[in-house]
């Protein structure tokens, strides 16, 4: 990295220009693919993305999601059953018309999201009330033509994304489901030890053809809210169109139930990235870590076979333990050329070893977020390291909630409103539920009413901050990508 890139990593001062630096210097994204809004997640990017994926995969299927893999083609007779769902997806459609010269019989669309490729097969598949609660999930990419302006990981034309699909006998077991679904996304983001608000989205913003919708919203340096993860209640309203029914135990027709949840691989890494890292680079939770640790050997003149043979002792030895761990001895850098290196890419551990950490039999623990240094001898070794991955954990996942609370204010005019969303706040108002006032705080602050806190509830402390009458709720306003 040259100087004058270094000097601009200012996270908290110019948060766009420290992101895109990240995204390239640390090997995360690439978005100089020759179509706009497709990018290419390069080696440590996409290592970092399938150790999220994966965490999520193993807690769906430990909660009976079946793992599958549909077609990325959806007939367009099929996608225009659902008519809300069509409205809301037709403008960001890419379709397919030609089969070189030969123009199709149908014209087909790459999936922008899967129900109406996914419930069409359910159909086929469930006869009885015997084959209910049929769960589905996977992993797979979407894509939408975005009309706002693109940007890497957090709004693209293509995106990586997991997606759950559920069908139940009745809306009681659906919103048990419901309440699954955001507890499996609980999981993965405090494993990320990211902080988030859960939000129940205004009608008027809910996903299309869902009863209603749920949001994981997160805070971003810039002031910016980043969306995470969704989870939608779909009621009988896909069930209708597609005739998914079943027969019930006294021989009964009904209409199945289902729901639907997706997880964004790109925006939750870009969170992990944005609440954790600092103007040095990434700063990894040690569970997502490509590499948790990296051993830099320091070697001296007359010492360097015992420092590197103690080095590759190391190595081994946590390897042995199942810790990623690479040694860096590339003789072409200094100790501190590769001390900057390992920094920017977040590594959560460096393990420094000269001749005297060799002739003593020790090393030298220096942890990634704090800088702070520690000796641990070498048959403590793993238990010292494992120790330092919890610490890590514990210290990026308070100051992500830390910051989410500083981020969370309250105003009681449009004028403070339009104040805090200047200063790049989460900012509490209480709200009549008129969608026409949701859009004046739009048309005025430049900010969105994301929704009300879901399962929570919260007293408005004041009139409407828009038109004056009795507020019903306490609505969640905030800039977004």
């Amino acid at each position: 990295m040259s100087e004058n890139t270094s000097k601009s990593l200012k996270k908290w001062g110019n948060f766009s220009e420290w992101f895109d630096d990240m995204l390239l210097e640390a090997q995360i994204a690439d978005d100089r693919y020759p179509v706009k809004g497709f990018s290419v997640y390069r080696g440590w990017g996409y290592s970092i993305v399938k150790r999220i994926y994966q965490m999520l995969e193993e807690k769906l299927e430990d909660e009976g999601h079946q793992p599958m893999q549909f077609p990325v083609v959806i007939p367009e007779d099929a996608f225009q059953v659902e008519e809300d769902h069509i409205k809301g997806f037709s403008a960001e459609v890419f379709w397919i018309t030609h089969a070189g010269e030969n123009e199709l019989d149908r014209r087909l669309l790459l999936r922008p999201t899967s129900e109406t490729a996914i419930y069409p097969m359910f159909r086929i598949w469930i006869r009885s009330h015997a084959d209910l609660p049929l769960r589905m999930h996977q992993t797979c990419n979407v894509y939408r033509y975005e009309t706002k302006a693109t940007r890497p990981l957090f709004r693209g034309r293509e995106f990586l994304w997991n997606e759950a699909h559920t069908a139940h006998a009745d809306y009681e077991e659906a919103e048990r489901q419901v309440k699954t679904g955001v507890e499996i996304y609980r999981h993965v983001y405090d494993a990320l030890g990211l902080s988030y608000i859960l939000l129940k989205r205004p009608d008027f913003d809910k996903f299309p053809g869902a009863v209603y919708s749920l949001a994981f919203d997160t805070w971003n340096p810039d002031g910016k809210v980043n969306q995470i993860g969704t989870v939608h209640e779909l009621g009988e309203n896909f069930a209708k169109v597609f005739q998914l029914t079943y027969e019930d135990e006294e021989g009964t027709q009904k209409l199945a139930h289902t729901t639907c949840y997706g997880m964004g691989m790109g925006r939750t890494l870009a969170a992990t990235i944005a609440h954790h890292g600092d103007d040095n680079g990434l700063v990894l939770p040690p569970v997502v870590a490509p590499k948790q640790v990296v051993i830099v050997p320091i070697p001296f003149k007359g010492k360097e076979k015992e420092v590197v043979s103690y080095a590759r002792e190391i190595e081994s030895k946590l390897k042995t333990a199942g810790i990623r761990v690479v040694m860096d001895d590339d003789d072409r850098l200094r100790p501190g050329e590769k001390y900057y290196k390992w920094e920017m890419f977040g590594v959560p551990v460096r393990v420094e070893v000269g001749p005297r950490e060799a002739d003593a039999r020790s090393v030298t623990l220096v942890r990634r977020d704090t800088k702070e240094k520690t000796v641990a001898r070498f048959e403590d070794l793993v238990g010292a390291i494992r120790g330092l991955f919890g610490d890590i954990y514990e210290n990026l996942r308070t100051r992500s909630w830390e910051r989410l609370d500083n981020e969370l204010v309250e105003a009681d005019t449009l004028d403070e409103l339009k104040s805090k969303m200047n200063d790049r706040r989460i900012v509490r108002v209480s709200w009549c539920g008129d969608p026409h006032c949701a859009f004046e705080i739009k048309d005025q602050v430049a900010g969105e009413v994301r929704g009300t806190l879901w399962k929570k509830e919260e007293k408005p402390i004041g009139p409407c901050v828009v038109c004056g009458d009795t507020a019903s709720e306490v609505a969640y306003v905030s800039r977004t990508y």
